[in-house]
């Protein structure tokens, strides 16, 4: 294996471990920074969005970083630098930008919906163009990757559309949800956990590697039926997101070690192809049906069947319905297992599904075990023959 790519996959597994509930984010932050796209988080205040983007600075050595946080009183100066006092005597309005945006190959702006007129249109400019305007004459930046964060998103009529429109990659985030890895969180078990490091010499290797990865007839043909549907729904992504689309596909194949893009890589493009809020559902399950393999759509496909099972035995509350239940239950868990062993690279998402199934299993179980304990609609009663409780799914 090339050294870059081990290196790229130590510091992906590294970020996963150090932020719990953040596999997408972090694959997120690094196919951008391999396709030189650009990212959005968007989320709750305490959801680790600056502290992953800062993690940028640990993980490529070489590079310039700038970080702001933007608020509607901003000013240009504070993000592309002062104005140079000499120059000015002279009649030359040109900024000083050392240590500013326009010479940082990786910038990080929170809040950065709160970015005002005086600040917008040379903001869009350097991030879509690489370029920035200087008394007139336009500079290129080194400009590899922004990411922004903001806790909402932007109001229709302030005029941030086409901000919004600069990041390629969108990802909504939440508070952890597993209990555990709360837990794990609390106790800082992710502190310790060292990020290798790579140069910005090997970054640049990379993404000369990704731009080689080969991508088949049959994804374009994909890409193709995903946008017709896409428009039967009323959704119209413009050509050029559709064209930048195709540099994620191949840095996502690249983090997968591989030398083509397949078709399974189509779904990271769930946060790519939606313009608006209301949008983002029907996309969702546009390219979701269109990027699963068979196993993928199998494992999908046994999980809805699982649990329209288990609520067909919550509506009915005898014991032969429970026994049913159980029995069919347990015939898709053993098939789930002989997919398991047929395919031992999906060993994550597989022990998912079977630990879904096991819990389902359990709960039909517990509904019947006693039956004069239980009442008739499975209401637990108590010792004077109250109903105390009500059975009800996790």
């Amino acid at each position: 294996m090339d050294i870059n790519l081990q290196k790229l996959h130590e510091i992906k597994s590294a970020l996963n471990k150090k932020f719990f509930e953040r596999e997408n984010e972090v694959e997120g932050i690094l196919v951008a920074i391999l396709s030189r796209q650009h990212m959005l988080m968007i989320g709750p205040a305490g959801t680790a969005k600056s502290a992953l983007a800062v993690e940028l600075t640990k993980i490529v050595e070489g590079t310039s970083y700038f970080q702001w946080l933007l608020t509607r009183f901003s000013t240009p100066e504070e993000v592309f630098g002062p104005l140079s006092l000499k120059d000015l005597e002279e009649g030359v309005y040109k900024r000083n930008t050392t240590s500013k945006m326009p010479e940082a190959h990786l910038v990080f702006l929170d809040e950065i919906f709160k970015a005002n007129s005086a600040i917008l249109n040379s903001l869009l400019t350097l991030i879509n163009e690489r370029l920035f305007y200087n008394d007139g004459h336009p500079i290129e930046v080194p400009l590899i990757s922004v990411i922004g964060a903001s806790n909402e998103y932007p109001e229709e009529g302030e005029g941030l559309e086409a901000l919004f429109d600069r990041f390629l990659l969108r990802f909504e985030i939440d508070f952890i949800a597993d209990e555990s890895n709360f837990v794990s969180m609390m106790k800082d078990e992710g502190e310790e956990v060292e990020t290798p490091k790579m140069h910005l010499d090997e970054l640049i290797q990379l993404q000369n590697m990704a731009d080689k990865v080969k991508i088949p007839d049959e994804v374009y043909e994909t890409l193709s039926t995903i946008r017709r549907e896409l428009q039967d729904e009323g959704i119209q992504p413009s050509d050029r997101r559709f064209k930048q689309s195709l540099s994620i596909l191949q840095a996502r194949a690249l983090i997968n070690q591989r030398e083509s893009v397949q078709i399974e890589d189509i779904a990271i493009l769930e946060n790519a192809l939606w313009e608006t809020l209301d949008q983002k559902e029907a996309v969702c399950t546009i390219v979701r049906r269109h990027s699963q393999d068979g196993l993928a759509q199998r494992l999908s496909a046994i999980e809805n069947e699982a649990n329209e099972i288990y609520d067909s035995a919550v509506r009915d509350q005898s014991t032969e319905a429970g026994m049913e239940a159980v029995q069919k239950i347990s015939a898709l868990s053993t098939e789930v297992n002989k997919l398991k062993e047929e395919n031992e690279s999906r060993v994550t998402e597989i022990d998912h599904l079977q630990n879904q199934l096991v819990s389902l299993k359990n709960e039909v179980e517990s509904s019947r075990l006693d039956t004069a304990y239980y009442g008739e609609t499975n209401e637990k009663k108590d010792g004077n023959g109250d109903q105390t409780g009500v059975f009800f799914r996790m």
